[in-house]
């Protein structure tokens, strides 16, 4: 194995059983990063898997990096440490050994953060809408942590889906916003297995429902307009092809080459 271990898991809050933050601090400086990029982390074959996970073939290189790309979550503005949110994959390689990690255990962080999903196409007077599935949610974490201020500029408007209102991470973090800054921030949060979830009160539906049902707009107190507001899609590739298509129904415009008004990021 080449690459040295120079981080250090500092914190870690499991959301359910296979959801969890995870705050990890490098040995030397922390890279710059703009809200909304990601980073690389990894452990070695050799480390511990957690025990309910599927096994993994024996053989193969012991001393091997196991690396995987994750969105950020912190803020650009907090330089010591870096906060992701990940889902246990139990037939993987590397979070099956992340879940087995303790605070103060070793990991590898890469030299630098990446990505082009960031706010920097969106003109500064536009407000945001923030649409996401699971851990899509990550690098709008990241972009409200670092730009919004409550009551004050552009608004922030973010959609969430997940399967059970126990897999929305952040929840706490979105509805105090909600609450507390006025206008200037809008949480609507979405569940789509409804049936096993029979305490949960809000909005029921995948989140292309939220748009063709009203309830984004009736959130939002007006049309849904690219002139005002600018897109932004995270996680699942069929949910973000699906919000696309409505949303070009809008007038929304996206183009791999130029910036649009819609922004995608696909990963699952």
């Amino acid at each position: 194995m080449n690459a040295k271990l120079n981080g250090r898991l500092i914190d870690r809050q499991d959301i359910t059983a296979d959801l969890a933050i995870f705050r990890i601090a490098k040995e030397d400086v922390l890279f710059e990063f703009k809200a909304g990029q990601y980073t690389v982390i990894g452990l070695p074959a050799s480390a511990p898997r957690l025990p309910s996970c599927d096994p993994e073939e024996e053989g193969g290189d012991p001393n091997r990096m196991i690396r995987r790309a994750y969105s950020i979550a912190s803020s650009s503005k907090v330089g010591e440490y870096v906060e992701l949110y990940i889902t246990l994959v139990g037939s993987g390689e590397l979070t099956p050994r992340l879940w087995n990690l303790r605070v103060g255990d070793p990991l590898w962080v890469g030299p630098k953060a990446t990505g082009h999903f960031t706010l920097d196409d969106a003109p500064e007077d536009a407000n945001l809408l923030l649409v996401a599935t699971g851990t899509g949610l990550a690098p709008f974490v990241s972009m409200i942590r670092t730009e919004h201020v409550c009551n004050v500029g552009r608004r922030f408007v973010v959609v969430h889906g997940a399967r059970y209102s126990w897999d929305l991470g952040y929840r706490a973090m979105m509805e105090r916003l909600h609450a507390e800054c006025g206008q200037s921030f809008a949480y609507l949060p979405t569940v789509s297995r409804p049936e096993r979830d029979p305490d949960w009160g809000g909005h029921v539906g995948r989140i292309q429902s939220v748009f063709e049902d009203g309830s984004l707009e009736r959130l939002l107190g007006e049309p849904l307009s690219p002139e005002k507001c600018h897109a932004f899609l995270c996680g699942n590739p069929d949910m973000v092809v699906a919000v696309q298509e409505l949303l070009e129904k809008r007038y929304y415009l996206h183009t791999p080459r130029q910036p649009g008004t819609v922004h995608v990021e696909k990963y699952w």
